[in-house]
């Protein structure tokens, strides 16, 4: 019993000189139940001249030998948030903090009286036991939870923004605190072939994107643009009830939720400020994919929310890129990369992959590097104006895939996105990525586009129509059957042994008069069993 007891109190042992622990603990009888056992220690203390703080002290090594011992069952299937079963709220007159989190090795400032509410649970993800002072924002989403208070009105009520009480609940999930259900963006295996051994984070999505087009206008005119057409912009009403709509969608999903802002160029949508306010209040991560911006700009954006990346495009070395992009855009994407980096802003550089630029891809690479963060490429999708430019050849592409994947290996800004990397990959016997997405072909699965208009494609490489944002939630058009048939993907890569990492591009097959969902992508070069 009495090795039993200094395993369950070993500050309070450690902190007695070993006299006085064997006084303390003389009372114990070992038929006592370890439940009691506390309290003994605690109405012992004072009659034999022990520190006054050692009751409480005791009180929390015993809730936290009880949350360690795993007695309590944490849920790994349920249908909503809930708080961690094994949590456990003490109040406590004396202000333990700083004793119960100090380091073996060092020598922590004793205990002060005054109240203190300390937390202690057992994590669900790593199973240590944790503790910690219990914060305001700790108990508001304790409350929360066990009162069933919807947030939006907790968020009025405290006269905070929505997005700040999303975090703060989010926190709370991320250390253990409360217990989300799993992530319902999942690939369906009644429909999808989930492959053999296939790692659960290529199956699970744990964020929703929307690519938001939010505007036609462009200052550019580039020859491999897929959309010219005009679409009048939604108001700025219509664009914040989308974020409502977004926001209400990923929590039901229990992912987090992402808006990439692209265009033409955004930053020249008339709200785009307000609209780009309204996110972070909501609590969005935030992206651009636009043209190179003043720095005043992207000050005055850094002063509401810091960016998770801002996307620029080059489409080869300067001579080639200025012919498609126009004249000084090369240019001016250096200097804007410059102003990235000063800002503090993840910078990735997309290149839309041809015939007429495959050879400068890696040279382009090399250039970049030290000025850009990330930089990976997009095949053309054969659409638009973009039916006037040509791919490579299978033969050709193969091999330059072959170079590209050995290129990374020396460039750290080299960056995998294209599906068909994967193949090069799997040939080498190497662990794959997760593809275009992060889940292979992303169509309609954790990732929609919406146009101006408020019409929501699959995929904004080609037209892949499946609803309008105007008209249905975005819950609807995501459980449509048009947008299940994207999730699908082509019935002829279901036997593939890397599908659910890859699925080629439905865009590239639709842009050559393929059968997108029958016929797989033309430039595929694995071989089939």
């Amino acid at each position: 019993m009495h090795l039993k007891l200094e395993e369950i109190y070993p500050k309070c042992r450690s902190i007695l000189e070993p006299k006085a622990w064997s006084q303390l603990i003389a009372g114990c009888d070992e038929s006592a139940e370890l439940d009691r056992v506390a309290d003994r220690l605690a109405g012992q203390s004072g009659a034999i001249g022990l520190p006054a703080f050692l009751p409480d002290l005791a009180r929390v090594e015993w809730a936290r030998y009880k949350a360690a011992a795993g007695e309590i069952a944490i849920p790994r299937e349920l249908e909503q948030l809930q708080v961690n079963p094994t949590l456990v709220l003490l109040t406590l007159s004396w202000k333990l903090s700083s004793l119960l989190t100090a380091k073996s090795d060092a020598s922590p400032a004793m205990p002060i009286p005054g109240e203190e509410l300390l937390l202690v649970w057992r994590d669900p993800g790593s199973g240590k036991t944790e503790t910690k002072a219990a914060t305001e924002e700790d108990l508001l989403v304790l409350k929360m939870v066990i009162e069933e208070v919807d947030p939006v009105a907790a968020a009025a009520a405290g006269e905070v923004p929505i997005g700040s009480v999303d975090a703060a609940i989010d926190r709370a999930v991320h250390r253990g605190i409360l217990i989300a259900p799993p992530s319902r963006i999942r690939r369906d295996s009644d429909s999808f072939p989930l492959g053999q051994n296939t790692p659960e984070h290529f199956l699970s999505a744990s964020a929703f994107t929307l690519q938001w087009h939010v505007t036609q206008a462009c200052d550019l005119h580039c020859k491999h643009c897929y959309d010219r057409s005009r679409r009048s912009s939604l108001s700025l009403d219509q664009a914040v009830g989308i974020l409502d709509d977004l926001r209400a969608f990923c929590l039901s999903q229990y992912v987090r939720k992402h808006v990439s802002f692209t265009g033409g160029n955004p930053l020249l949508y008339p709200h785009f400020s307000e609209l780009y306010r309204a996110a972070s209040e909501r609590g969005f991560s935030i992206s651009i994919l636009g043209n190179p911006t003043p720095r005043e700009r992207m000050e005055e954006l850094l002063a509401i929310q810091k960016l998770t990346f801002f996307q620029v495009s080059l489409e080869g070395l300067p001579e080639h890129n200025d012919i498609i992009r126009g004249p000084g855009h090369f240019a001016r994407v250096i200097e804007f990369l410059a102003v990235l980096r000063e800002l503090d802003i993840y910078s990735t550089v997309m290149l839309t992959l041809t015939r007429d630029n495959i050879d400068q891809v890696l040279p382009l690479a090399e250039r970049l590097r030290g000025l850009a963060d990330d930089f990976t490429f997009n095949r053309l999708s054969p659409v638009g104006e973009g039916a006037n430019l040509q791919l490579p050849t299978r033969e050709k592409y193969a091999a330059f895939l072959e170079a590209y994947v050995a290129a990374s290996e020396n460039n750290p800004i080299i960056g995998f996105k294209d599906n068909l990397i994967n193949i090069v990959l799997h040939q080498k016997g190497r662990e794959p990525f997760g593809g275009c997405t992060g889940y292979g072909c992303g169509a309609a699965f954790n990732f929609m586009a919406v146009l101006p208009d408020g019409e929501a494609h699959a995929c904004r490489k080609f037209p892949s129509l499946i609803g309008n944002v105007l008209d249905q939630s975005i819950a609807d058009i995501y459980e449509s059957d048009i947008a299940r048939r994207y999730r699908q993907g082509c019935n002829t890569c279901r036997s593939c042994a890397i599908r659910p990492v890859c699925g080629g591009c439905l865009s590239i097959a639709h842009g050559h008069g393929l059968d997108m969902f029958e016929e797989r992508d033309p430039q595929c070069f694995m071989e089939m069993a």
